[in-house]
């Protein structure tokens, strides 16, 4: 068994209806619930702010912070076209940028979390955006255009780079003016950046032609450099070679990101071994509200935790003790560590970025994978939400049955199943 230091009583004290700022407790009652909770608040879209229910605890939003629209040209070639050469014509561009879609550090849109995060871009801003992993690499690089008049012209794919911030909505208590408690959609972990792209578009433009301002074909007029030599100069048909802007403008394009693991992520080394954790005295069941199953730690170190029955022989697998606990703006960031096997609960490296990886347990580290927010009811209530600082994804299970994983949710269970009860045993 890991050696623990208490630093004292979290249980008890968790009683209080209001914790001193200085100081982070629990503040959940210790008696089991006997029903399960609520249905989730039933509205069209969290806001910061809103009421929620129990039920909500387990589960997250995004919402946009910041946005900005950038119309981009992706692919470009000049043209010319002379007297006897007009007509429809496919001219193979050469890549000037790519966008691909993303949400948050990896790279990639994940789970059901990014998608609905893009969601709320398009409506926010009444685009038709991509919601899904793509990248605009995966366009042909030909434009096939009908070039009736003879002429220098860009010929270009492009669309409209939409770019911003956003943050997570999670539920938690909070205290009134009044001194009483309530649900409410407060700002929880997991802000980041995206990106997404509008529809693309091809064409095909000249240095005379009158175009809309802030369109994608007046980025690409502007490629056409049309002070330059190459735009005043007669030329034999077909591709003009690159000006000096245009090479400029490629080069100035920031490169795509790629998927895989990111700066933030856990190197391949490994976390540091952590020498000692500092652990209240109470341990908990982490339970299915109103039912006899509960979070349950593996005996081997390959596989996951698991709903169990708490039995004379669960050897104190089902017992979870709060370690190195602190509380932020009223939500707790704690260690769960469990008292039968000696391990944290962790969600493993290469799983981090996975919808529905499986919650696991290993050795304790300085890891914040390691690391879990718990999002409480009122006080008087012992339900709570549980979500993986890294990840940014909350705890839950997909079926109530003896063996059934716990997993994480990008977005959470929004039938409530991710909502449990911590109570002392």
């Amino acid at each position: 068994m890991r050696p623990t230091s208490p630093v004292g009583r979290i249980g008890t004290a968790l009683m209080a209806c209001a914790a001193s700022a200085a100081v982070a407790t629990v503040g959940l009652a210790v008696s089991p619930a006997t029903a399960a909770p609520a249905e989730p608040a039933a509205t069209a879209q969290a806001e910061l702010g809103d009421a929620c229910t129990p039920a909500d605890l387990g589960t997250r939003h995004p919402y946009i912070k910041t946005t900005e629209v950038t119309p981009t040209v992706t692919h470009f070639k000049g043209w010319y076209v002379t007297e006897g050469t007009t007509g429809t014509q496919t001219v193979t561009t050469t890549t000037q940028t790519t966008i691909t879609v993303s949400v948050g550090a990896n790279g990639s849109v994940n789970g059901t979390y990014g998608t609905e995060a893009l969601g709320q871009v398009g409506a926010t801003l009444g685009l038709e955006v991509k919601v899904e992993y793509t990248s605009t690499s995966s366009e042909s690089n030909a434009v096939t255009w009908n070039f009736n008049q003879p002429g220098y012209y860009g010929a270009y794919k492009g669309t409209k780079k939409v770019t911003g911030t956003y943050g997570s909505l999670n539920c938690n208590r909070v205290q009134q003016d009044d001194g009483s408690w309530t649900l409410k959609w407060i700002e929880g972990s997991g802000s980041g950046s995206f990106t997404t792209f509008t529809t693309m578009e091809e064409g095909a433009v000249r240095c005379e032609d009158t175009v809309p301002a802030g369109s994608v074909m007046a980025k690409a007029q502007s490629l056409l450099d049309c002070g330059s030599a190459a735009a005043k100069t007669s030329h034999p048909a077909g591709a003009v070679a690159p000006t000096a802007k245009q090479k400029q403008d490629r080069a100035a394009q920031p490169p795509a990101p790629t998927v895989g693991t990111s700066a933030g992520q856990p190197g391949t080394t490994g976390p540091a071994v952590r020498a000692a954790l500092s652990c209240g005295p109470e341990s908990y069941k982490i339970a299915v509200p109103g039912k006899p199953l509960s979070w349950g730690a593996p005996l081997l170190e390959s596989d996951g935790v698991r709903l169990r029955p708490s039995t004379i022989f669960s050897a104190h697998l089902d017992n979870w003790r709060l370690c190195d606990v602190t509380e932020h703006n009223g939500v707790l960031e704690a260690t769960l560590w469990n008292w039968g096997n000696g391990g944290c609960a962790t969600i493993a490296a290469q799983d981090a970025a996975t919808e529905e990886a499986t919650l696991m347990t290993a050795p304790c580290a300085e890891d914040d994978l390691q690391r879990f927010y718990i999002y409480r009811d009122v006080p008087g209530s012992s339900s709570i939400g549980v979500q993986n600082k890294y990840t940014g994804s909350m705890m839950g299970h997909d079926r109530y049955a003896d063996g059934e994983f716990i997993r994480q949710y990008s977005s959470g269970k929004q039938d409530g199943t991710g909502t449990y009860d911590l109570t002392e045993v």
